[in-house]
């Protein structure tokens, strides 16, 4: 950041009184900038024992898999969002079945929050931002055709809770970027 959004004046980094962290300030109306997480909810859209992925149309991670999920907007629930981006991505309808898990991606600043979802129908296809959409068995998932760490994380959660047969609120975090090479975005 480089100027004030309040009034166009440079800002420079500085810890405020009363803060522990380096944060954008203006040096004119002393406006303070923080920057703070980015909320991504989707869901883990389910018709008996196969869930819905979407293959990406759009850049990060064109080409590869992912749940329906995106950045939540103002003025939506979370809930709300998730049931959004199903129907963007997928145009697909879902009932929630609850919040599933709640992950960090530190490195980033985004809080992906996913919920449990039952397909209404199977009349689904892909919309705007997907190239395809699929059903897939936990065997038939494929694992290194995934956009995102998260993603994994997220599904590799789910399946071993359906197995033990309970879905307890999830929370993961990843802390770092991939290792160079590693293949796949946060």
């Amino acid at each position: 950041m480089k100027f004030c959004n309040q009034c166009g004046e440079p800002v420079r980094l500085a810890v405020p009184a009363g803060d522990d962290r380096p944060r954008h300030v203006c040096g004119a109306c002393a406006t303070v900038h923080y920057q703070n997480p980015r909320v991504i909810t989707g869901c883990i859209p389910v018709h008996g024992d196969r869930i819905l992925l979407c293959r990406r149309s759009i850049e990060p991670r064109r080409g590869f898999w992912t749940l329906p999920a995106g950045f939540l907007e103002e003025g939506e629930t979370v809930a709300e969002g998730a049931m959004r981006e199903c129907l963007e991505e997928a145009n697909a309808r879902v009932t929630l079945d609850g919040l599933y898990g709640v992950y960090d991606i530190l490195h980033i600043g985004q809080l992906y929050l996913f919920h449990r979802a039952t397909l209404t129908d199977l009349d689904f296809y892909p919309g705007d931002e997907s190239l395809e959409t699929a059903l897939f068995r936990e065997e038939e998932i494929p694992w290194d055709d995934l956009a995102f760490r998260v993603i994994t994380l997220v599904l590799r959660d789910y399946f071993a809770d359906r197995r033990a047969g309970t879905f307890a609120l999830k929370q993961g975090a990843i802390h770092g970027p991939p290792p160079q090479g590693a293949g796949f975005a946060p």
